[in-house]
């Protein structure tokens, strides 16, 4: 995952908070004339936004949006909150541009291997992203028995959350990062490091960020021995194997949760597809 280039140093002017969410340590810094008073609680309010997407959308949450539906919405439609809604349908849209590379369905496996908390309700291994139908009244119905799992674009959904937030609130300058998910706001550029693939602790090449967003998708933190033997939290949709290859996929794009998808889209997707995907969202990638 790409992390803000330490050399950069966005300075004193630059105000810094972080706290965990997601899975992962959220980061938000802003710059703005208005006092820090006025700052911190824009802060708060962003991250009350990253905390209601944690609360809507976690997997491992038992009391979640997103468990109520892998346990409820094969046997009825179920009612959501607007930001699920919205979720799911931006992964099936990505879904369908992509012909099932981006595939939210694939938490069965990662439960087998380890990588996600075994869930109770039963699962139809042959079940697809197009078992999931989203109703005009802001319903979800599953036509099978379903295992959704939104990690692949739900954080950067929150990212965007908190950048609109901060927006509202007239901040100026913004970063969002949430585990190497992040997102730029305002006239300042940045540059951001992206890991090496073979040494993620060191860095392979700078990207410079605008007014845009970037996500990351790579095995090298992921990757463990299991009992079927070695595994990552990235699954092929189209054979169920980890995704186990020393490369890393960075993709920029206009939001946060478009480019989080569309990491998984340059990693399955024939290149023929993932080319045709990252234009109509005029994004481009990196592989390292």
């Amino acid at each position: 995952m790409p992390s803000p280039s330490q050399a950069a140093d966005f300075g004193r002017a630059w105000l810094r908070r972080a706290r965990p969410s997601l899975g992962t340590i959220v980061e938000i810094s802003v710059k703005d004339r208005r006092s820090d008073s006025q700052l911190h609680a824009a802060l708060d309010a962003a991250f009350a936004d990253i905390e209601r997407v944690h609360a809507l959308m976690s997997f491992q949450a038992p009391n979640s949006e997103l468990s109520r539906l892998n346990r409820a919405a094969a046997v009825g439609p179920q009612q959501v909150d607007p930001h699920t809604y919205a979720v799911f349908q931006a992964g099936l849209r990505m879904a369908a541009l992509s012909g099932g590379a981006f595939n939210p369905c694939v938490a069965p496996r990662l439960e087998e291997w380890g990588l996600l908390p075994r869930f109770e309700a039963p699962v139809d291994f042959a079940n697809s992203w197009r078992d999931i139908a989203l109703l005009s009244d802001g319903r979800i119905r599953y036509l099978r028995p379903v295992r959704v799992d939104l990690g692949g674009i739900a954080k950067g959904y929150a990212v965007d959350l908190a950048v609109r937030s901060l927006r509202r609130s007239g901040i100026e300058n913004i970063v969002v990062n949430a585990g190497g998910d992040l997102r730029v706001a305002g006239p300042e550029s940045h540059d951001v490091r992206l890991r090496h693939p073979s040494a993620p602790l060191t860095s392979a090449h700078a990207v410079a960020l605008r007014n845009a967003a970037l996500a990351t998708s790579a095995g090298y933190f992921s990757r463990r021995a299991s009992l079927t033997g070695e595994v990552s939290a990235l699954v092929n949709p189209r054979d169920g194997t980890p995704y186990l290859s020393a490369h890393s996929i960075s993709v920029r794009a206009e939001n946060c949760m478009t480019a989080d998808a569309l990491t998984k889209v340059v990693l399955f997707a024939p290149p023929a597809i993932a080319e045709t995907v990252l234009d109509e969202f005029n994004a481009e990638a990196y592989v390292i």
